[in-house]
């Protein structure tokens, strides 16, 4: 039995919200599937489960705001079920034995999820019928009614060999095409969907495997006619849909309290330089002419993949100070900080960015940005940046020079691309250029080292087509 904590989000969070549990006691879990969402003063974030099995007892309901490392439910690991799964592959020869769990999922929890009243025609002595949620699944898929069932197990609880008999004893109940698989639907998205009155059969599911999320629904709601009611606005599943809103205040305290930390015990140095984008700019115009408007790349993208080959290049201003000492980053990390509508801003991470071709990053930073302004970011893509990138080029920003994010060692700053006065060859023209910027960690590196970085984003950036 494994426990799901309230997990560490970013060297700023000392708590979180628990929003809305994404899966329900009883279903089946893998290593990297979402769980839960999560409020931290930041955003609203997914957050995955690092363990295989089954989901076990919530230990923690929705709204409930506890500390890092607070158990929210419970795991039921398949490594300590295994033998019982295996069990499961045997004939079945004790009718009144305890219900044989799927193959691939762990036995369901102990204690009786809900009791069902009995229907008239039920033996004297069963009082009533008890499923757990597997159960409850099976008979809904199979086109069995529980209410009508005599359950074989401990106490009267319906048994998964109970629901088998059932449904072949009655194979008329179901056609191949009496309806489709019913769509996952989280907790959250349940209740919303019984207080807005939405058809859950109507709503496109956007969440893992299609599964409809609490924010699918209110989307469906407010597109019904007669306009329904939004949802209370002071309903923690409301945070999440609107996180920039709501968290504003509690955001601006979490980025000072980083900020003056980072200006108090980070000794920061700033180098800047000018690059020569004409080649570059031409590169690009060129491709995106010959391209589809959805594959068309921005400058961005460009800027992005030279800051993480160059942290390639010069692994000392990738990774982090700790125990003073620096650790370099295992792979080249880019944090992006993308500013929130309601204020406010967050740095989620582009895993491996020095690998990604430079069409497929800008894929990854449209989605990333997008789902961080939406509050559907998972844990995972929140933590473990080896660098941060800021570009305020679109702000019409010509220099920025940020603070260090610790324990990161540097931050690299891109501007607005200009046109300005500019020889080339002993010749005066006007060119388009970009002014980059390094503020960096002057205990892990010195002013020699950021120099080579920045000249190698230069170089790397006049050969757009090897990037």
């Amino acid at each position: 039995m494994g426990e799901f904590t309230m997990p560490s989000l970013g060297a700023d969070m000392d708590e979180g919200t628990l929003v809305e549990w994404l899966v329900e006691p009883g279903a089946p879990i893998r290593r990297g599937d979402p769980v839960a969402v999560v409020e931290t003063a930041k955003s609203t974030i997914e957050v995955e489960c690092f363990e295989s099995g089954t989901m076990g007892r919530p230990l923690v309901e929705p709204g409930t705001t506890v500390p890092v490392g607070t158990p929210l439910a419970l795991i039921e690991t398949a490594a300590g079920t295994r033998g019982k799964a295996g069990r499961a592959r045997k004939p079945r020869k004790e009718p009144q034995g305890p219900p044989a769990p799927e193959r691939t999922r762990p036995a369901e929890p102990a204690e009786p999820v809900r009791t069902l009243e009995p229907v008239a025609s039920e033996a004297p002595g069963h009082g009533h019928v008890e499923a757990g949620p597997l159960i409850r699944h099976l008979a809904e898929e199979g086109g069995v009614d529980l209410a009508a069932l005599r359950g074989s197990g401990p106490g009267g609880r319906v048994t998964r060999t109970d629901i088998e008999r059932a449904a072949a004893a009655a194979p008329t109940a179901r056609t191949p095409t009496a309806r489709a698989p019913r769509a996952r639907v989280t907790p959250l998205a349940r209740r919303r969907a019984a207080e807005l009155g939405v058809d859950l059969s109507s709503v496109a599911g956007t969440g893992k495997d299609a599964a409809i999320r609490a924010e699918d629904v209110s989307r469906a709601a407010s597109g019904h006619a007669g306009a329904p009611s939004p949802p209370p606005r002071t309903t923690a599943a409301v945070r999440a849909s609107r996180p920039s809103e709501d968290q504003a205040p509690a955001m601006r305290r979490a980025i000072a309290r980083l900020m003056s930390r980072a200006n108090r015990d980070v000794p920061h140095y700033y180098l800047s330089t000018t690059v020569d984008m004409a080649v570059p700019m031409d590169w690009l115009h060129d491709r995106n002419r010959r391209s589809p408007m959805s594959e068309r790349l921005l400058p961005a993208a460009l800027l992005l993949k030279a800051a993480a080959l160059a942290a390639h290049e010069v692994p000392e201003l990738n990774g982090f100070w700790t125990d003073d000492r620096f650790t370099a980053g295992e792979g080249v990390h880019l944090g992006v900080a993308v500013s929130l509508r309601g204020g406010g801003l967050i740095a989620p991470v582009l895993r491996g960015a020095d690998t990604l071709e430079v069409p497929a990053l800008m894929s990854a930073l449209k989605d990333l940005v997008s789902r961080a302004r939406t509050g559907r970011l998972r844990g995972s893509e929140v933590s473990g940046a080896t660098l941060t990138v800021t570009n305020l080029g679109d702000q019409g920003v010509e220099t920025v020079f940020g603070v260090v994010h610790p324990p990161q060692v540097a931050l690299v700053g891109f501007g607005r691309v200009v046109d300005r006065p500019w020889a080339v060859d002993g010749l005066l023209g006007v060119r388009p250029v970009v002014t980059v910027t390094l503020s960096a960690d002057h205990r892990a590196t010195d002013g020699a080292v950021g120099a080579r970085y920045l000249t190698a984003v230069d170089r790397l950036l006049q050969n757009p087509e090897k990037l």
